[in-house]
């Protein structure tokens, strides 16, 4: 088992509390837009998506963490909202796709913005968080395997 000092539990510490305080903070962006989080992580993956006919549910589900039916939950509640819009697959009729209405990239552009000001404004700290965490940890105690012969 590898041993840690006490310097990397606290930059664990400090990381995961700086991801938690981010998280928060966007949390309560999205409800000051007047979006649950999860509906601004919907639109995110939606207009976020690198193919230009937009993402399909099982996309979406995987962007999220989300199982298949919880998704379609979620794009239910944010279609009703007027965020977001299912269209037909051109190249394919079966599939789904999903793509933000006038509302939800509004929403959406705005948040975007502020995400990219808290991000420039905690870039440094970020950076400190990141090179401070010694991603390669050494077991102090060597294996002890047969004694080689002398």
């Amino acid at each position: 088992m590898p041993a840690l000092d006490q310097a990397q539990y606290e930059r664990l510490l400090r990381f995961r509390t700086g991801l938690r305080r981010f998280l928060r903070w966007s949390a309560e962006q999205a409800t000051g837009a007047g979006l649950t989080p999860a509906q601004h992580q919907l639109l995110l993956a939606v207009r976020g998506h690198p193919d230009p006919r937009g993402p399909t549910v099982g996309d979406v589900a995987r962007y999220l963490f989300l199982r298949h039916h919880s998704a379609v939950e979620l794009i239910d509640r944010a279609q009703a909202a007027g965020l977001l819009e299912r269209h037909s697959d051109p190249d394919d009729s079966r599939s789904v796709r999903l793509r933000l209405t006038e509302q939800g990239d509004e929403r959406l552009q705005a948040l975007a913005a502020a995400h990219l000001e808290e991000l420039a404004r905690l870039e440094s700290e970020l950076h400190a968080l990141w090179d401070g965490l010694d991603t390669t940890v050494h077991d102090t105690a060597q294996p002890q395997g047969p004694a080689e012969p002398t």
